[in-house]
């Protein structure tokens, strides 16, 4: 997902040394989480005691009454012996029944929670399969994709254009699965049916389509990649299709492009000028594509865009920058369309990575706004890519943690994006070696191919193959809403710095140098420790300030 309506902020605008911002005590508001949320984010037994192997799902969506019906056939492994599972569904729309073995079993609801009982109980390790039906009046999203559920809109001749949008509020929102970012699917055929003369766009690949009897038409679309239940999506209208192809990492990439008949012309020449830049820029900094076997498909929407899994969504008007606009303030997020980009660079952090708790966002989204300085970095050079991480500062609030609470499905504060990639960009300062980072961005994703993770997942691995503890770095920008601050003192013709942070074993490589000169790396910690910093004096130290995001004090 995308988020720019940023809060412009005085301190994060300045290149130069900054006040003191880490002793800072910022007041941030404590949400408040009920049952309901708990049923909703925490794997309780009830959720870890099946691991989710396939579904089909099946849904007849009937616009014109806003209404949609239909089943979704669970297939999974037990990996314990249970008599009752957790499934996830919005309160409003009904459970007409649930098929276990040709036979209606029974269930009960709490909040958007399905509890459902067998009659015998399932056996540890044995594969097994049940079929839930339901049907109602999904909710209707009002600002899609901040908001969940379905867009019901109209093209400008006027016929139906829908689609659905629902990270963090959960697929749940418009059909039953188990609502929970830690267990993928393995696999999915996805079937929906519309009126006659619209096309449906789903993930994964057309297998198949039908002229169903009642008027509407049929579209199986299968997806043989593991995907989050949040990906999965409805796209519907008067589409046409052109496809091209890539050559890639992996060999032949398929691209197939659905948009709106009236888009087809401009479409034709916009989409391939921005996306085999992307690709190209991406499959260098984090390997290959991650789902050649389902292809790269780009779908026109009624909203802005979603990362949705080989069908990414797009509403950015045929334009580059992010609805005319450059979050940089530098210029250069006008050279390119932001929803291609970032929206796309979600298929590597997001969809190939995901993280098990809606809490660790960040690892979606602050590894993707990061992807936009390197997308920049490839196609215009690095001084390019760091202006630009640089001007994202200007939407950086710190308000509150970017990481959010655990089993809850809340996320953290909006500063996942731009403080996040400006993050990325210090961790590869502090590495100083680029071909190094890029091996680790690119290790990222082949070492977590297609799994879920936590946050000691990605920064273990970055440590470790950075050669250095950086967990107190990541502790510090992540887990905390204060950016920590380095203090210099200065007595007998010596240097002493320290930093001034949250974490109580903060420690962190900066860049500083005197009036002149060139910057050297020096390594403070929490308590003083004296510098070789020859002539150095408060009036002519320097600190990398560009490319760290800290404060600075000096005595």
């Amino acid at each position: 997902m995308h988020k720019l309506n940023y809060k412009k902020i005085l301190f994060a605008l300045s290149t130069a040394a900054m006040p003191l911002i880490g002793s800072a005590q910022l007041q941030v508001k404590q949400e408040t989480f009920n049952r309901a949320d708990t049923l909703r984010g925490t794997l309780t037994p009830l959720r870890t005691c099946y691991d989710i192997k396939y579904y089909h799902l099946d849904v007849k969506v009937d616009i014109d009454q806003q209404f949609i019906s239909g089943s979704n056939l669970f297939k999974f492994e037990a990996i314990e012996d249970f008599r009752k599972l957790q499934f996830d569904l919005f309160a409003n729309l009904k459970v007409e029944k649930v098929i276990y073995h040709g036979r209606e079993v029974p269930f009960t609801r709490e909040f958007n929670a399905v509890f459902v009982e067998f009659p015998t109980a399932i056996k540890s390790g044995s594969i097994d399969s049940m079929q839930v039906f339901y049907s109602g009046h999904p909710q209707v999203a009002k600002r899609a994709p901040w908001d969940g559920g379905f867009v019901f809109a109209k093209d400008s001749k006027g016929k139906p254009w829908v689609a659905t949008a629902c990270q963090g509020l959960g697929a749940s929102v418009w059909w039953p699965n188990k609502d929970h970012q830690a267990d993928e699917v393995d696999s999915m055929l996805i079937s929906i049916s519309v009126p006659k003369g619209l096309s449906d766009v789903s993930n994964g690949r057309l297998i198949k389509k039908t002229d169903r009897k009642d008027g509407y038409t049929q579209f199986d679309w299968f997806v043989r990649n593991p995907i989050n239940n949040y990906s999965v999506s409805v796209n519907i209208g008067d589409y046409v299709n052109f496809t091209d192809t890539y050559k890639g990492e992996k060999g032949a990439l398929d691209l197939s492009y659905w948009v709106l008949r009236e888009n087809e012309a401009k479409a034709k020449k916009f989409f391939p000028i921005n996306v085999i830049p992307m690709l190209k820029a991406f499959e260098h900094w984090f390997g290959p594509y991650p789902f050649y076997e389902d292809s790269y498909k780009l779908v026109d929407v009624p909203y802005t865009g979603m990362e949705h899994q080989s069908a990414v969504t797009y509403g950015n008007g045929y334009a580059n920058g992010y609805r005319g606009r450059d979050a940089s303030d530098t210029g250069w997020g006008m050279k390119w369309d932001f929803i291609i980009v970032h929206e796309s660079g979600h298929e590597w952090f997001g969809n190939n990575i995901t993280s098990k708790d809606l809490a660790d966002m960040w690892i979606h989204e602050s590894f993707t706004n990061y992807s936009e300085a390197l997308f920049v970095d490839y196609n215009y050079g690095k001084e390019a890519g760091q202006a630009y991480v640089h001007g994202i500062r200007s939407g950086i609030q710190n308000d509150s943690p970017v990481q959010g609470p655990y089993g809850v499905n809340q996320e953290g504060s909006g500063d996942m994006y731009p403080k996040g990639g400006v993050l990325l960009n210090m961790v590869r300062t502090i590495i100083n070696n680029d071909e190094k980072w890029r091996q680790i961005l690119r290790g990222l994703n082949k070492t977590f191919y297609h799994q879920t993770v936590n946050y000691e997942d990605v920064v273990d691995y970055i440590s470790q193959h950075a050669g250095r503890n950086l967990n107190p770095v990541f502790a510090q920008y992540i887990k905390h809403s204060n950016i920590p601050t380095l203090e210099f003192r200065f007595k007998d013709g010596k240097t002493y710095a320290r930093w001034i942070a949250d974490v109580a074993d903060f420690n962190m490589p900066v860049k500083v140098r005197t009036k002149g000169n060139s910057y050297q790396f020096i390594e403070p910690g929490r308590s003083w420790k004296e510098f070789d910093l020859t002539g150095a004096s408060r009036d002519n130290i320097e600190v990398d300030t560009y490319n760290y995001y800290i404060g600075v004090l000096i005595e």
